[in-house]
């Protein structure tokens, strides 16, 4: 008896382990997105900026997105850290132009790293760009290029 139950439960396992055709069956097909498209990716950004709407922006990013702020100490790690930061930044009425740019596409994902310009517009009127470098890592998800990864970083060398 203790041998037929062993087998059926060695059998039962074997039958629950994927097979490699089950799981390319499951696997999200690749979806073609061209360098073009990856760099508007950062129109839609900057477009969303423009519009102050904090919940437009953060509309963006993936459900597990990451947000590394240039002007921000802390990672911030869903939605609504994410939303909290752009509640204030959004203040100074940023426009982003990018300087330098290298793309890279996988399936599923692209990324965009370069060098850009944001320029600030303070209370008084007076604005104020600020050098960076970025990381836009975006990725497929339910439908659309959101963007899973952003880090942007202001330049460490003067004049840069």
């Amino acid at each position: 008896m203790y041998k037929t139950v062993s087998i059926a439960i060695a059998a039962a396992a074997l039958a629950s382990i994927p097979t490699a055709a089950s799981a390319r069956a499951k696997a999200p097909a690749c979806v073609p997105v061209t360098q073009q498209q990856v760099e508007a990716q950062f129109a839609r950004f900057n477009d969303a900026w423009a519009t102050k709407d904090p919940a437009k922006v953060t509309s963006l990013f993936s459900k597990d997105a990451v947000l590394l702020a240039t002007v921000s100490n802390r990672p911030r790690t869903d939605h609504a850290q994410i939303n909290d930061y752009f509640v204030g930044f959004l203040k100074g009425s940023p426009v982003g132009t990018i300087n330098t740019s290298t793309t890279s596409i996988g399936c599923n994902i692209a990324h965009r790293v370069g060098t850009w310009t944001v320029t600030m517009t303070g209370a008084n009127g007076a604005r104020s760009d600020v050098k960076a470098r970025y990381s836009f890592i975006y990725t497929w998800e339910n439908g659309d290029w959101k963007i899973a990864h952003l880090h942007s970083s202001m330049m460490p060398e003067p004049g840069a």
